[in-house]
């Protein structure tokens, strides 16, 4: 979730961009599995993040049949509580993505975590293999197919897909001509291990939670691997968990996600409050969506040249944009913006960061290869054609993009493990938040965790828009059940809506 702002990263969680080579990377030695690495702590706080923030590298087996081969280094990290007398454990932040950095993310929110539960954990978190300051991978791919909308594969304006497929093939061929075993370990099952090697470096017996979005499944697979290593478990933004197809489902569910958020920001943009800041697109709620469909048909006809040289303001870069925005309502304005400067003849559009440039290569690759080297996506290019097509008709913001061909279908690096299938065996100390409105893990999604954890969970619905619930939307209640669960252990005794 290249340079980005951590709006555009957070927007990368489904985001199909390709898996990498290692060409950057190279086998550390350090202690060999058998034994828990001691953490080499050093302070590494960064400008408005926690004062006491500290960093440390833990080196992890590249392949976990081999705990003594090469090594890989993770960058990980931690906050220590201030307050000794009240510190009743350690809360694993875990990052969405895939591509997330927990580093990052615990020097966004570690200060407003530390105060809301009062000193009660050490909060610690870690980049994954293939994230941030981890082992990388590459793919070496063009700057043109490490674009957020070639990456994510929107059809054509008339609804082909043939230049998906193509760039779909040339990007597996690249991730397989250039790659090497750093990316094909690229998965949720050797990120799970990582955190459980984690807690053995830590020295803790148990460990608490907080994961959000694609750190929701990876937490969920943790509490069904390693239930006994659990102790108070917030998953927090929730993925669909079916084995048979993980992320193309997550894809696939954004489609409906954007029809649940959208309306949000019809009313937004529709509120007299808008005419003072020259934003206000219509006088109605309802007038938004049509103008914003009829905008995106005029630009696949004829794009607007913006102020990114080279990058001209197309209906896919503008449908992006618009999903992106989805995400957080502090983004709303930029949105709106974008769509009054591309109806004004006379104004250069002004591209969002997500869609003016390439991701990097190395997130392009890890953002791709996990969810390639989790489970097998079908090939056939037909069926995607129908897909599609049926797609564009029943959800037209989202133009049949969340069903398409990716990368994916034409992987070399067939996946060795079956994903792990979520159950109701382990104990029942899991609650789980979710908005009613999510735009990247709706709530269809989430109801079919609720289902797969039973009796294991408790489920705080939301009511409200966006991504991501503790300490982000401002619900009061949602973020006191949170609170209250990690700092008492107390849960609602059943589901319950905010």
């Amino acid at each position: 979730m290249v340079g980005m702002t951590h709006r555009t990263r957070r927007a990368l969680v489904l985001a199909l961009s390709v898996s990498a080579a290692a060409t950057t990377l190279t086998a550390v030695t350090g202690p060999t599995a058998s034994a828990s690495p001691a953490l080499d702590w050093r302070p590494c706080a960064q400008p408005g993040g926690p004062a006491g923030q500290e960093c440390a590298e833990l080196p992890v087996p590249l392949d976990y049949r081999d705990p003594d081969g090469p090594q890989l280094t993770l960058a990980v990290s931690r906050l220590r509580s201030e307050r000794p007398e009240a510190r009743r454990g350690t809360l694993l932040v875990i990052p969405g993505g895939p591509g997330g950095s927990g580093v990052r993310r615990l020097t966004q929110q570690g200060n407003a975590l530390s105060r809301e539960l009062g000193g009660a954990y050490d909060i610690v978190s870690l980049d994954p293999r293939g994230v941030g300051g981890s082992t990388r991978a590459r793919c070496q791919l063009p700057a043109d197919d490490r674009n957020l909308v070639a990456l994510r594969s929107w059809p054509a304006p008339d609804g082909g897909i043939a230049e998906n497929v193509a760039r779909s093939r040339r990007t597996a061929e690249a991730c397989a001509t250039n790659g090497g075993a750093v990316l094909r370990s690229l998965t949720t099952a050797n990120e799970v291990r990582d955190i459980d090697r984690f807690r053995q470096a830590l020295g803790e017996e148990r460990l608490s939670a907080h994961g959000v979005s694609y750190g929701t499944y990876v937490g969920a697979v943790y509490a069904q691997k390693y239930p006994e290593r659990t102790d108070r478990w917030v998953l927090d933004s929730l993925d669909d968990p079916d084995p048979r197809r993980v992320a193309r489902r997550w894809l696939a569910n954004s489609a409906q996600g954007a029809e649940d958020r959208f309306p949000d920001f019809a009313a937004w943009a529709a509120d007299p409050a808008r005419e003072t800041e020259d934003l206000r697109l219509a006088e109605k709620p309802e007038d938004v969506r049509p103008l914003f469909l009829s905008l995106a048909d005029e630009l696949d006809r004829a794009p607007r040249t913006t102020t990114t040289e080279g990058v001209p303001l197309t209906g896919n870069r503008l449908r992006q944009a618009m999903q992106t925005a989805l995400y957080n309502d502090a983004s709303f304005d930029d949105l709106a913006l974008l769509i009054r400067q591309a109806r004004d003849p006379k104004a250069m559009p002004v591209l969002t960061p997500d869609v003016a440039g390439p991701m990097s290569d190395e997130d392009a690759a890890v953002t791709m290869a996990v969810v390639c080297n989790d489970v097998r996506w079908p090939a056939s290019v037909a069926a995607h054609e129908r897909a599609v097509a049926a797609d564009r008709a029943r959800y037209p913001l989202t133009a049949g993009m969340p069903v398409n061909i990716t990368p994916c279908s034409f992987w070399k690096n067939r996946p060795v493990e079956k994903p792990t299938r979520i159950t109701d065996e382990g104990p029942s100390n899991i609650l789980l938040v979710q908005n009613r409105r999510d735009p990247a893990t709706p709530y269809v999604g989430a109801l079919k965790m609720r289902a797969a954890l039973d009796d294991r969970a408790r489920l705080v619905s939301v009511e409200r828009g966006g991504h991501g619930v503790y300490l982000n939307t401002g619900n009061e209640c949602g973020n006191d059940a949170v609170t209250t669960f990690l700092r008492t252990g107390q849960r609602p005794e059943r589901d319950i809506s905010c």
